[in-house]
């Protein structure tokens, strides 16, 4: 019988950051694909084109074509977290990408298999003016996932709510990643979803862990080494501009006009779904 062929295309989520194993990582996709089809029967052949870092349109450009020179049963694009920490945000942007890798993996008949996620802001802990132009690009960007996970009739995960996010023993040191337990509770739930449709017919992945959390020294560690370059990067690139919108958010609520934020940010993600033509479709999803 033909293996399950899984590809997992996004970024550093999907890529495991987090989950560190012996010669590596890990990660939930791994995780999932374990239990994709019976240990007895079918065989999984999981690939991971997922890289950390990378923004929807490196999903489009790099991570597309070699996915779908695979020829994948099931495929997973988890993408966006990294658009919304760019100056150069743009939903009109993201939309189109995303439309263009769903589609392409679509018309080939592929299972496929989406997520929205929690916003960034809130996961860091940031105060109020910061964290809220974050959290709705990451509401935008939810919407937009969740239009075109309907559309084209994708396996779409929940994720951006739930005990989940605010339990710490899911969470990696840089607390933006899922730790062990986090990467666990993904594939599990993706697993409760592909099973409810008759197309994961393996064992669901274990909620326990398997190695030991990491020590309160060797987070501090990542942190100091790590995760220094990763905050780095980001000042350099969003944190002028983030000031720059928290400055906007301050004076609206002191006018009493946040609400006209959400209300641009509404109408940016109207337009660019309405933006991608119906027509594009391919026959398989109509």
């Amino acid at each position: 019988m033909a293996p399950v062929r899984f590809a997992a295309l996004g970024d550093s989520l999907t890529a495991g950051v987090g989950d560190p194993v012996p010669h590596g990582r890990r990660g939930w996709a791994a995780l999932l694909a374990a239990g994709l089809a019976e240990d007895a029967g079918r065989a999984v052949r999981f690939t991971n084109l997922a890289v950390s870092g990378a923004q929807t349109r490196d999903v489009l450009e790099r991570q597309l074509p070699a996915g779908l020179a695979l020829r994948p049963d099931v495929v997973s694009v988890v993408a966006g977290v990294n658009d919304t920490l760019r100056r150069t945000f743009d939903i009109g942007a993201v939309a189109a990408g995303l439309d263009a890798v769903y589609a392409a993996f679509a018309g080939q008949g592929a299972v496929l298999l989406t997520a929205c996620l929690p916003d960034p802001g809130a996961l860091l802990g940031l105060p109020g003016p910061l964290a809220g132009p974050l959290a709705r690009r990451q509401r935008a960007v939810n919407a937009v996932v969740h239009a075109l996970s309907d559309r084209y009739r994708a396996v779409h995960l929940h994720a951006h709510a739930g005990d989940w996010i605010t339990d710490r023993a899911m969470w990696s040191a840089d607390r933006l990643h899922p730790g062990e337990r986090g990467h666990r509770q993904l594939a599990l739930r993706f697993h409760a979803l592909l099973a409810a449709r008759g197309i994961a017919t393996g064992p669901a992945p274990s909620p326990d862990p398997e190695l030991p959390a990491p020590t309160r020294a060797a987070n501090l560690w990542w942190l100091a080494t790590a995760g220094t370059g990763w905050v780095a990067r980001r000042c350099t690139d969003l944190l002028p501009h983030l000031l720059t919108l928290a400055a906007d958010e301050l004076r609206h609520h002191a006018r009493g006009t946040s609400a006209r934020l959400d209300l641009r940010a509404s109408a940016a993600v109207s337009a660019a779904l309405a933006a991608l033509s119906a027509t594009e479709r391919p026959e398989s999803v109509r």
